[in-house]
Parts: C-alpha cells; sequence; structure tokens
C-alpha cells in the first residue's frame, strides 16, 4: 500500500515563485477595475482623518531610487493609519514651475528661443511638466503606492496658481512683503536669485590675499608719527575689493601696531600677530603699540586700488578665527557686511551684472567675469605695493543646486518677505516647539535655521513661475496693492492660468478709480519677477488642505528627506505662520538619504545609481518595499546589489512560510473545524502567547514609524518562531493524524489566526503578496474582498500567558541543546535522520520538573523517535550541554523499525500482520478514517 496518500499533505495552488514583475502589474490592474481605493474611501467614510501631505516632487525627469524611497515610505504610513481604524487620504502632488523646467526647454528650443514669446514659452513649459508628470505617476503607482492619482494637485494648475498670488498678497497687505536693494545669492549661469534652500555647499579652491589699506586720518599715538601707517585685511574674495567701502575691526578686541621696518607699520588684532607674520614672512618685527579699536571708529583708510576712501567701523561679526581681525567690506556683497553697512550708512555697492560681469565703472576690470578676474586685481594689488601675502586654499563654498557652479553674492533689487517686521521670526520659532519632530534633532535644525536665517528673498528673475501680482506707481515707483485687486488678479488666475499676467495690461488688473497713495498718479507698471518655487510648494496647506473637503488644516504629517529643514518643511512653516499664526503640520519626520553599500552617494560619475525600474523589473516593486522597512531611514539607507539580494532571500523565507500554512488549510473551515482556545494542547496556547508579542510589538513600530522594527520582528517571526519551531513541530501531527481530529483541527485553528494576522501585519509593507496570500485564505462570510479593506489585528489578552511561555521557553532552550548532540551524533555517523535516533535526557531537578509535565510529547517537540527523562545521572559518552547546567544529553540509534508512514522508529513496527509496516498510532488513524 502506498501509505503516502494517507497522509494531510499540503495542498495549495499558491504559487512557490513569486514571479513579482510579472504578477504584480496584474495585480495593479485588478485594485483598478475593483475600484479599490473608492471602497476604501467609502468603508472609512466618518473615520477620524489622517492625512500625511505629500511634499511636491518635481516634474522633470524620471524617478530616482531616492523618490522611491520617499513615496513609499508615505505609502506604508498611510497603509498603516488606514488600516489602523483611520481615514487616511493620500493626495500626490507636483511642482510644477521652475528653472529646471526653463533650462530642458531652452536645450529642446536651441536656437529658436530667441523668436518665442514669454506665453509660448510658458506654455511649452507647462506642457514639458505635464509630460513627466503623467511619466511619474505611473511610475510611483508600478511601486504600489495607493493615492488619488486621478486628482492630484499641480502648482501649475490655474486654482493653485491663483492662491499662490492670493497669498503672496496676504504678506504685501501687511507690509512684511518689501523691496529692497540687498546682496543675495545670485547665480550667474542662471542669471537669478536664489533661495537659501537652493545652495548647495562644495570645497573650491580660493586665493587667500592680504592687503594693506593705508590709514589716511590720524590715529592719535605719538609712536607712530611719520610712519605709514597700514591696516592689513585677509579675504579669499579678491573680486570684491573693487566694491569695498570699509575695513571692520571687532570693538572688544586689542589690536597691535606691529612695526616691520622701512618706517611702515601694520595693524592687526593682537592675538592674530605671530601667526600672521609668520605668513607674510616677516621675522623681524616688533609690536610698539596697543590700540583700542574704537578710537579708529569713523576714521578712514585709502583704497589699494582706487583713489578713494574706505571707512573703519566696528562689527560684531569681526572673529579671530582666521585672517588679521580687520575685515574687508562690501556691503553689496555679503550679508554682514550690508547689515553693518546699514549702520554707518553705506551704500550697497555692487558693480556686477546679471552675468557675474563688472560693470563700466569698475576701472581696470570692466566686462570681466569676477572669478577670472581674480588674478588681474592681484597683479594689480602687486603693482601697487598693496599685497602683503598670497597663498592658496580650498573651503567650502556655495554652490547653485541646479547648474552646480558657485555662486556669489550680489546686491540688486529684489522682494523679500521680513523675518521681524511682523514677528514672523519669533512666531515660527514658538511654533516650533508645538510640532513633533521625528527624529527629535530635526526641531535643533529648523529651529537653528529660522533663528539665524535673513529675510526670505522670494523673487527670481525667470519665466516659468507665479509672478509677483504687485505694481509700481509710473510716476514714483510706490508699490501699489489693495484687497480688491487681489480678489481680481485671483478670479483672472482661476479662470485664465497665471499666463494672464504676462497677456493683458496692468490696467486689465485695477479698477478704474485706482491711484497712486503716494503721489496721485493713476498710471502704474506690472512686477515682472516671479515667485521664488519654495514659495509655490510652501502654500501647498493652503492650495490642497484648506481646499479639498477629504482633508484637514493642519495636516497630520509631513515627511521628507532631511534636506527639507531648509526648505519645504521650512517655507511651509513661514508661509502658514505669517498668515495663519500657526504651523501647517502636527508632526515632522525626516528621512536620510540612499547610498552604496560604502556610503558613498548616488552619483552617475560613480557609476553607483541605480534605478527602481531595473530593480522593479528583476526583483519587483515589493523587494523595494521590503528594502524601505528593513532600512532604519533616520539614518542614511543602503542600497546596493548585494543588499537587494539578501532581501529577495528574505522575502522568499516570508513568502513560504505563509505559502506551508496556506497549504495546511485546505480542508479547514474557520466556521466549523475552529477549535476553542481551552481545548488546545499547550503547545498551541505558547504559539498563541507569540503571536500576541507580534502583534503587540509591529503595532506600536507601525504607531512610532519604526518600519524596521517590522521587518525584522516579522521575519524572525516566521524564520525562527514558526519555521524552525512550531511549524516544524507540527508537522508529524498535521500529516499523520486523522483529517477530521481535534489535534490537528487545533494546529490549523493556530495556523489560520496566525497567517491571517501576519497578512494584515504585513500588507502595509508587502502590499502586493498580502493581497495575493488573502485570495488564498479559507473563504468566511466576514472577510473583505481585500485586505487593505481589513484592520491590523488587534492582541488578544485572553491568549497572553506568561507563566506557560517561561516552561515554553526552557524547552526551545533544551530543544536547543538536543539539536547540538544530534549534530554531533550525525557527525560521528551514529545518526542520519533525526527519527533515526531515542534520546535519554538526564536534567537538574529543577529542569526536570518542567520537562516532566512533557515527557509524553518530548519526542514530536525534539522531532526523533523516543525521549527518556531521567534526574540527576551522569550519562556516560553523552553530550554535556555548557549553556544548561546539569544537562546530558545521549543519542543512541533507534532499535525498532521505522513506520512507512511516519518515519518513527517504534516498537510497535510489526505487531499487526495486516499492516506489518506501520505503527499502532497510523494503524490507529487509519483504522479511525476506514471507519468514517
Amino acid at each position: 500500500m502506498d501509505y503516502k496518500k494517507t497522509l494531510n499533505l499540503p495542498v495549495t495552488k499558491f504559487p512557490m515563485k513569486a514571479n513579482l514583475a510579472r504578477r504584480e502589474p496584474d495585480q495593479l490592474e485588478s485594485w483598478k477595475e475593483s475600484c479599490l481605493y473608492d471602497k476604501i474611501r467609502n468603508v472609512s467614510k466618518g473615520r477620524e482623518m489622517f492625512i500625511l501631505h505629500d511634499g511636491p516632487p518635481y516634474a522633470n525627469g524620471n524617478i530616482h531610487i531616492g523618490t522611491a524611497l520617499n513615496k513609499i515610505l508615505k505609502d506604508i504610513i498611510v497603509r498603516s493609519r488606514q488600516m489602523s481604524g483611520f481615514d487616511a487620504v493620500y493626495v500626490p502632488g507636483w511642482d510644477c514651475h521652475g528653472l529646471p523646467i526653463e533650462h530642458n526647454v531652452d536645450k529642446e528650443l536651441g536656437s529658436k528661443k530667441k523668436d518665442i514669446s514669454q506665453t509660448d514659452f510658458r506654455r511649452l513649459c507647462r506642457s514639458y511638466a505635464e509630460k513627466y508628470v503623467d511619466i511619474q505617476r505611473e511610475e510611483f503607482k508600478r511601486l504600489g503606492v495607493m493615492g488619488e492619482w486621478d486628482n492630484p494637485y499641480l502648482t501649475m494648475n490655474y486654482n493653485y496658481e491663483s492662491i499662490i498670488a492670493r497669498e503672496c498678497c496676504k504678506f504685501a497687505l501687511d507690509n512684511s512683503l518689501f523691496r529692497s536693494k540687498k546682496p543675495i545669492h545670485w547665480c550667474c549661469s542662471c542669471k537669478t536669485a536664489l533661495a537659501e534652500a537652493e545652495i548647495e555647499h562644495h570645497d573650491e579652491p580660493s586665493p587667500s590675499i592680504f592687503v594693506k589699506f593705508p590709514l589716511i586720518d590720524d590715529p592719535g599715538i605719538t609712536a607712530l608719527k611719520d610712519k605709514k601707517v597700514n591696516l592689513i585685511i585677509w579675504t579669499t574674495t579678491p573680486w570684491t575689493l573693487p566694491a569695498n567701502l570699509a575695513v571692520a575691526l571687532h570693538p572688544d578686541f586689542v589690536y597691535a601696531v606691529v612695526e616691520t621696518g622701512d618706517e611702515e607699520v601694520f595693524i592687526l588684532a593682537k592675538d592674530l600677530v605671530d601667526g600672521c607674520m609668520k605668513i607674510f614672512g616677516i621675522s623681524d618685527f616688533s609690536i610698539i603699540a596697543e590700540i583700542d579699536a574704537k578710537k579708529l571708529e569713523h576714521k578712514k583708510c585709502r583704497h589699494p586700488l582706487y583713489n578713494r576712501e574706505s571707512l573703519i567701523i566696528l562689527a560684531e561679526h569681526v572673529t579671530l578665527d582666521a585672517g588679521t581681525g580687520c575685515v574687508h567690506t562690501a556691503p553689496g556683497h555679503g550679508r554682514e557686511d550690508y547689515e553693518i553697512g546699514l549702520l554707518y550708512d553705506l551704500d550697497p555697492y555692487s558693480p556686477v551684472n546679471e552675468k557675474g560681469c563688472f560693470t563700466d565703472d569698475v576701472e581696470f576690470f570692466k566686462g570681466q567675469f569676477v572669478f577670472k578676474a581674480n588674478n588681474g586685481i592681484i597683479d594689480k594689488l602687486k603693482e601697487t605695493g598693496a599685497l602683503v601675502a598670497q597663498e592658496s586654499i580650498s573651503h567650502s563654498y556655495p554652490h547653485c543646486w541646479r547648474c552646480k557652479r558657485p555662486v556669489i553674492f550680489r546686491a540688486t533689487p529684489q522682494w523679500f518677505i521680513s523675518m521681524d517686521k511682523t514677528g514672523l521670526r519669533e512666531k515660527a520659532l514658538d511654533e516650533i516647539d508645538r510640532v513633533e519632530w521625528i527624529p527629535a534633532w530635526g526641531r535643533e535644525r529648523i529651529h537653528g535655521m529660522i533663528k539665524n536665517r535673513p529675510d526670505w528673498c522670494v523673487s527670481r528673475q525667470r519665466a516659468w513661475g507665479v509672478p509677483i501680482t504687485l505694481f509700481y506707481c509710473e510716476k514714483c515707483e510706490s508699490v501699489f496693492i489693495n484687497h480688491e485687486t487681489v480678489n481680481k488678479i485671483s478670479e483672472l488666475f482661476e479662470k485664465h492660468g497665471a499666463d494672464v499676467w504676462f497677456e493683458k495690461q496692468a490696467e486689465e488688473f485695477l479698477s478704474q478709480d485706482a491711484v497712486c497713495q503716494k503721489c496721485g498718479h493713476n498710471k502704474f507698471v506690472k512686477e515682472t519677477d516671479i515667485l521664488d518655487v519654495w514659495f509655490d510648494s510652501g502654500v501647498s496647506h493652503a492650495a490642497v488642505l484648506e481646499q479639498r473637503s477629504n482633508l484637514k488644516w493642519p495636516a497630520d504629517l509631513y515627511l521628507e528627506g532631511s534636506d527639507q529643514h531648509r526648505g519645504w518643511f521650512h517655507s511651509s512653516l513661514l508661509t502658514a505662520v505669517g498668515t495663519r499664526g500657526r504651523a501647517p503640520y502636527k508632526s515632522v519626520l525626516t528621512h536620510g538619504f540612499v547610498v552604496d553599500a560604502k556610503g558613498r552617494k548616488m552619483s552617475k560619475s560613480i557609476g553607483n545609481v541605480i534605478a527602481p525600474k531595473k530593480v522593479i523589473d528583476r526583483y519587483g516593486a515589493e523587494i523595494l518595499r521590503l528594502w524601505v522597512s528593513a532600512s532604519d531611514y533616520r539614518d542614511d539607507i543602503r542600497i546596493s546589489e548585494n543588499i537587494l539580494q539578501q532581501l529577495s532571500d528574505s522575502y522568499r523565507r516570508i513568502r513560504n512560510t505563509c505559502r506551508f500554512m496556506l497549504g495546511n488549510l485546505y480542508d479547514y473551515d474557520p466556521k466549523t473545524d475552529r477549535v476553542p482556545y481551552d481545548s488546545m494542547p499547550d503547545i498551541d496556547k505558547f504559539a498563541l502567547h507569540k503571536l500576541q508579542g507580534l502583534i503587540e510589538k509591529t503595532l506600536k513600530a507601525y504607531e512610532t514609524f519604526e518600519f524596521h522594527v517590522i521587518y525584522h520582528t516579522l521575519y524572525n517571526y516566521c524564520t525562527l518562531d514558526l519555521s524552525a519551531f512550531y511549524l516544524d513541530i507540527l508537522k508529524d501531527r498535521l500529516y499523520t493524524s486523522r483529517p477530521q481530529s481535534i489535534e490537528r483541527r487545533s494546529a490549523q485553528t493556530v495556523m489560520y489566526i496566525m497567517l491571517d494576522s501576519v497578512i494584515r501585519i504585513m500588507a502595509p509593507i508587502l502590499s502586493f503578496t498580502a493581497e495575493e496570500v488573502w485570495k488564498f485564505m479559507p473563504d468566511i462570510k466576514e472577510k473583505e474582498s481585500s485586505v487593505h479593506l481589513s484592520s491590523l489585528p488587534k492582541a488578544n489578552e485572553s491568549w497572553k500567558n506568561e507563566k506557560l511561555a517561561q516552561k515554553w521557553e526552557a524547552i526551545i532552550r533544551v530543544r536547543g541543546e538536543v539539536t547540538k548532540a544530534l549534530e554531533e551524533a550525525r557527525a560521528k555517523k551514529k545518526i542520519g535522520h533525526s527519527l533515526d535516533a531515542v534520546v535519554t535526557i538526564s536534567a537538574n531537578e529543577e529542569l526536570y520538573e518542567e520537562l516532566y509535565a512533557y515527557e509524553e510529547d518530548l519526542r514530536t517537540i525534539f522531532i526523533i523517535s523516543g525521549a527518556s527523562l531521567i534526574k540527576g545521572e551522569k550519562l556516560d559518552k553523552a553530550y554535556k550541554s555548557t549553556d544548561i547546567e546539569g544537562l546530558d544529553i545521549l543519542v543512541e540509534p533507534a532499535s525498532s523499525d521505522k513506520c512507512e508512514r511516519c518515519w518513527i522508529h517504534d516498537p510497535s513496527v510489526g505487531l499487526n500482520s495486516e499492516r506489518p509496516t506501520i505503527c499502532s498510532r497510523c494503524e490507529k488513524a487509519l483504522n479511525v478514517e476506514g471507519e468514517r
């Protein structure tokens, strides 16, 4: 007889091989056809909302691995909150204006650009952005990200543009938006102002020079009579010297008068004299006097290049970290220089045009690009005898985020939002403390940025964006704006988009009786600058959260990369606090950046870039989702081929554990076959106890966004608690018991509960696989059509039993030692399979008592053919445990014949003449089955 046919072997159509790259698109199509997202929204009506507001990616190019990380993280959070009982609507968005799109349209147009109007150019930019919105939308959907893909928010939508203009005008109406000539970061290549968030810092070689500024006025020191007195400045930007108007000293520093020979003396900070003289190559020098910086204030020096004066001023920003303690000051080329210049009524002189070239009024260097002029300026300083010393250094220097070229500080007329005029800075700092920052260090980072930032330069000299919708009086250039005008502009933008600003004349936006409040003139000129794109995305709380009835303001969560403390988190905070007095978010979560296995940033030049599409085509999106969950995203996240392969193996183990349980539930009906908890054997009760631990730990991890805890906990549960222990032990009971026996049904009941919980736990992360397993689960009336319509599992307090768990943890430790003893016996060729062995266990008194209660089950627990238990005896030739005191394990070959059906060596094999090759246990199972 073929006894294999009498076993209850697993039966399932659930495929062993995932074929994720092939099956996932079918699943996406199935979700689309069944309108799953709409069903989720319908069943969620009336629940408490949880809103994760999407920070808009830029509509330019395909998504990269960092974008995939960001979107998957958001999806895991939205799905987990949805399954936690919230109404978690997710509205994706795109940032559609700005320089990168302009650059790419410029490239496509080539020489044709000069023949195209601004309005037509803007239409091409819109089409370009639309193209990449569509491309990225499909890429995000392929990742399994769930959301309102048919109704996203776009910053170039007419309604959104209308709100951008209205929000900007709110700052103008309360006078916190103002126009001023101030030094700002300027990209000479892109020919536009840049915000702090658009600046990157990279090391750059620079000249380091020390220059004489001859003192004109008498300092009132007798020792200096008839001597040539020079203040010595240090700078790494020689090109700013033509704009020098002052030399700054610190009011509290002591300055030394240093004699160097030839009746020449230098003035510099006393604490820096020795180091500077070494750099100057001057060994023979002496300090002949000390001078209080305050005595030099308002005295004048002669400019080292031109026949004009430079004023000596006092400034707190002067340091002793480097240089001479005498700081070259050009108010048109530096923030601190500008601010101190205001106190001394110095003009923000900036003789540099939009291309970064000196204007015609700069003698010797007119028309030269500023960085290229450095060498010529140094040569001129040598010629005039003003150069004291010259070196070259490498230091961190600001670069444009787009073109990657060094930028300059350049004073030009720009629009600014004041940080202090209406108390925006202090209000924002107060709101920061009301927000939960995850990780906590995010609070310190953004607090420092807001506390120390300058006024926000919001104007850009480009074409593709939302204009600053203000007017100037044609006669006196006073700014004109009022509520009536704002409403009219907003209505026109809502109907025609922001392009209408460039298509209509100024009077078409104004009432007929509009007159300048300052001079009474009635003719006005439109502003031509556009807004910083960070303002566009920064008002998404107003354009999205406040405009959609299925969302709420403030959002529960903003989530982006850690660079957004100076980007979207920053601009959103300022626009919300400035107009509403509150932060637009309750919590802010940040993630790190994607790096390779060696911790290096992704770079085409290095060749370590991993494209999401390549990963998906090879492994499936599910492995990318698992990668996101397996990483502690609060730090930089590593990815490599090896990491993906390891995760693929981990995924396979989780999948196969689910498949094993499915295979053993083929004849299980949860309604009729469920075994009550009180009727279960202890090992099944212990398994349910362990499951409650899994549920509690993973639910807490979802709540605190610690997804790596979920991955590791779930993986360990499937591989250690289930595959290596519980399910391994269950095989004998599942396969050899009669199908309807309470022992088998109890095991099936526990597996059903386990599998149901595991599927729900992994659904927010492994959304494709959870749905696939769900479809193969035994049907019950209450079962939802999709796992994503269900809830996360809840722990059952009545199944938690710490006392029972302690007993079984002791048994598990002994089981581990028995396994070592079996391996040792196998290595010595004493046994082959573990079922070929019988074991004698000698334990200390305490352990003996714990094991004795389960003596009849030890054979099954250890997966051997026999086990006997003795107390405290030394066993000759036994394996002696080094981890458990007093535990000896003697492994011997089983002497009885092997049962053909269950493979256990049992003395009863051969006693029944009708079935001489099976044991009495199997015979009983077959007889009962036959009777049925």
